[in-house]
C-alpha cells in the first residue's frame, strides 16, 4: 500500500517516496480550502524573510486559497502589504488576512468576479485607496473543467475558462498600469499543461499557453518603462482548484506522475514568486518558471 503523510518534511520531500491523498471531491470551483484533507501546506514554518519586498504594495488574484495564499503570505514574510481578489471563498479569504496580520503586515481582502472588467478596475481602485501606490500584480486566478472528448466542452464552459483565466489579466495589466512605476512586475500563474499538454484539459491548457504569449509580448512591450513581466508554471499542486475539478478517484493518485512521485505543496512555489517580485530577478522578464516536481519540458 502507498503510504499517505499528512505532512512531509524536508527529508521525505527529497525521497521518491510516493505521496497519495484521500479521495474526495467538491462541487463549485474553484474550491473551498478549510474543507480539504489533509490541507494544502501554504506556509513554510522554516523561511525567514529578509525584507526582499519591504514596503511593496502587491495585489494577488485568487489570494484566498492554495497558491495564492502561500504567495500571500511569502510576501508578508518579506515585508509587503497586499490585497487579495477572490470570487466568493470568505471564510479562505479571512484565514489569509490572519496569518498575513500575523507576521505584522496589512492585508485587504477584496471579494468579486474578475471576469467582470468593472470590478478589475474596482480592485486596483481599492488597492490604491487602501495603500496608495502598487508595485506587483500577481496574475493567479483559474479554473479548469476536465472533460474526455472536445467534443465534451460547451461553447459556456469554454467562454467561462477563459474569461476566467485569461480575460482578467488583460483586465487587471490595462487597469493597474497607469500605476506601476520603473521597477514594479507583473507576474502570472501559467502551468506545466502548456508545455506538456492535457488531455482532460485542452481549454484549460489553451489559456495556459495564452498566458505564457501574453507574459512574453507584454514584457517586450513594457521594458522600456522599467516593469518586468515574467510567469510561473506549476505542476500538480495540492490545492481547492484540484478536489473541486476532478473526481474523488483521480484524487487518490493525484501528482503521482512527477518524478518526484508526489504532488507539490503551495508554500514550494512562494519562493519563486518572491524572486520575480524582487530586485534578485532584475535582469530576468520574458520568462517562465517551472516548478513541477522534476517534469521536463520544452520552454
Amino acid at each position: 500500500m502507498i503510504p499517505y503523510y499528512p505532512y512531509f518534511g524536508y527529508e521525505t520531500r527529497c525521497q521518491q517516496v510516493p505521496i497519495t491523498f484521500p479521495p474526495q471531491h467538491q462541487d463549485v470551483q474553484p474550491g473551498l480550502e478549510y474543507v480539504m484533507n489533509p490541507l494544502p501546506i501554504s506556509d513554510n514554518p522554516d523561511y525567514k524573510g529578509s525584507g526582499k519586498l519591504e514596503g511593496k504594495i502587491a495585489i494577488i488574484t485568487g489570494g484566498d486559497s492554495g497558491i495564492g495564499r502561500a504567495v500571500a503570505i511569502g510576501f508578508a514574510k518579506e515585508g509587503a502589504d497586499v490585497a487579495i481578489v477572490y470570487l466568493y471563498e470568505r471564510e479562505d479569504a479571512e484565514a489569509t488576512k490572519q496569518i498575513v496580520e500575523r507576521y505584522g503586515r496589512r492585508c485587504l481582502v477584496i471579494e468579486g468576479d474578475l471576469r467582470d472588467p468593472a470590478f478589475s478596475a474596482e480592485t486596483v481602485r481599492r488597492t490604491l485607496e487602501c495603500y496608495g501606490k502598487l508595485d506587483v500584480l500577481v496574475l493567479n486566478q483559474g479554473v479548469q473543467f476536465p472533460q474526455e472528448s472536445i467534443m465534451d466542452i460547451s461553447d459556456e464552459q469554454l467562454e467561462n475558462t477563459y474569461r476566467t483565466n485569461i480575460f482578467p489579466h488583460f483586465y487587471m495589466t490595462k487597469a493597474a498600469l497607469p500605476h506601476l512605476k520603473p521597477g514594479s512586475t507583473i507576474i502570472s500563474t501559467a502551468s506545466v499543461t502548456a508545455y506538456a499538454g492535457a488531455p482532460l484539459l485542452v481549454d484549460y491548457s489553451s489559456t495556459k499557453g495564452a498566458i505564457v504569449s501574453f507574459t512574453r509580448s507584454l514584457s517586450l512591450q513594457l521594458v522600456s518603462k522599467g516593469i518586468r513581466v515574467n510567469a510561473v508554471a506549476p505542476g500538480p499542486i495540492w490545492t481547492p482548484l484540484i478536489v473541486s475539478s476532478y473526481s474523488a478517484e483521480y484524487v487518490k493518485t493525484f501528482g503521482l506522475e512527477t518524478p518526484m512521485k508526489r504532488a507539490g505543496q503551495p508554500f514550494e512555489l512562494a519562493p519563486t514568486y518572491i524572486y520575480l517580485a524582487s530586485e534578485d530577478s532584475s535582469f530576468v522578464s520574458g520568462q517562465v518558471l517551472h516548478v513541477n516536481g522534476g517534469i521536463i519540458t520544452e520552454t
